[in-house]
């Protein structure tokens, strides 16, 4: 029987379909498809029933390896370091979540980030299991993101953002661009870029826009309105970078910068400020806005935003 592994102390299970090979045993797939981690620590996951089928029956070392046999895994992240701020739950329903992300923050699992993640704090705060984020928003971006907690409904929401039918707000600070008229369209073609974790403009038919406007001027510093009409990747931080003015304290674009784990010193000054869309279900406007606001733009303390 089909079943979905529960989650454990916030974290879902990843999946892994056994793909065709020579293996004799499941760990011995495991092993090869992720080579990062010893065999050691797999035996050891298994023995605490973090490697389980379908059926929710663990899996051992000595589990015959079977083709499309679905193993469900839980993933760890040894001596994974907390992050030091804090989510805001603004609103909770019987189909909705809204919650307030503070900067460095990742929203779902990814990397060296496997329990510090608002899903897993969410989930954990709210003993919902069926919690899932609608959309995402960069781990160095503050703000809005909206889970769905409703399975039997969460599809007229996805559709919502798959449709374009949700109108998202963004206000960054950056650099001031006095020869540019406002407001103002940028639109170009993003692609994958070098290294892999970042974008890039290139030649060609244009596939992201956003609307670009002035809330404030400052010395040298504006603060801007961000509208994506179109999600790429990194669209906002890319086409601010590309018109001259990247968002202050970006780290990967116009360039990388190293920083060392745990560094809070320099937010992203880019702040997911509204939601707002007419609910598929009960027909009503629903407006959604961020407490938090983005700090001076040379402001170093480690408390990267503060709320109104």
């Amino acid at each position: 029987m089909r079943t979905r592994p529960p989650s454990i102390d916030g974290l879902a299970a990843s999946t892994l379909q056994l793909p065709p090979g020579a293996w004799t045993c499941v760990l011995d797939c495991l092993c090869e498809r992720f080579p990062a981690i010893p065999r050691a620590q797999w035996i050891e996951r298994m023995a605490r029933g973090r490697v389980v089928d379908n059926a929710g029956h663990r899996v051992t070392p000595e589990t015959p390896y079977r083709v499309g046999l679905e193993v469900h895994y839980y993933r760890e992240v040894p001596d994974e370091a907390p992050i030091p701020f804090e989510e805001v739950v603004l609103h909770v329903d019987a189909d909705l979540l809204v919650a307030d992300k503070p900067h460095f923050l990742p929203v779902a699992p990814t990397g060296a980030h496997v329990h510090e993640t608002l899903l897993g704090r969410l989930v954990r705060r709210t003993g919902n299991d069926a919690l899932v984020p609608l959309h995402r928003i960069d781990r160095e971006t503050a703000g809005l993101v909206l889970f769905s907690t409703n399975p039997d409904t969460r599809a007229h929401y996805q559709a919502l953002f798959r449709e374009r039918r949700v109108t998202k707000a963004y206000e960054a600070i950056a650099p001031a661009l006095p020869d540019v008229e406002f407001p103002c369209l940028r639109a170009s073609r993003i692609v994958a870029g070098e290294p892999f974790h970042r974008m890039q403009e290139v030649a060609g038919a244009a596939n992201s826009e956003t609307r670009i406007e002035v809330i404030s001027r400052g010395a040298g510093r504006w603060r801007y309105a961000l509208t994506p009409i179109t999600g790429r990747k990194h669209q906002l931080r890319v086409h601010m970078a590309a018109m001259g003015a990247p968002i202050e304290k970006d780290s990967i674009y116009p360039s990388v910068v190293r920083r060392a784990a745990g560094d809070y010193t320099a937010p992203l000054q880019l702040l997911a400020k509204r939601l707002v869309f007419v609910d598929p279900i009960s027909g009503e406007e629903r407006r959604y806005s961020s407490r938090m606001l983005l700090q001076s733009t040379h402001d170093n303390r480690t408390d990267p935003l503060r709320r109104d």
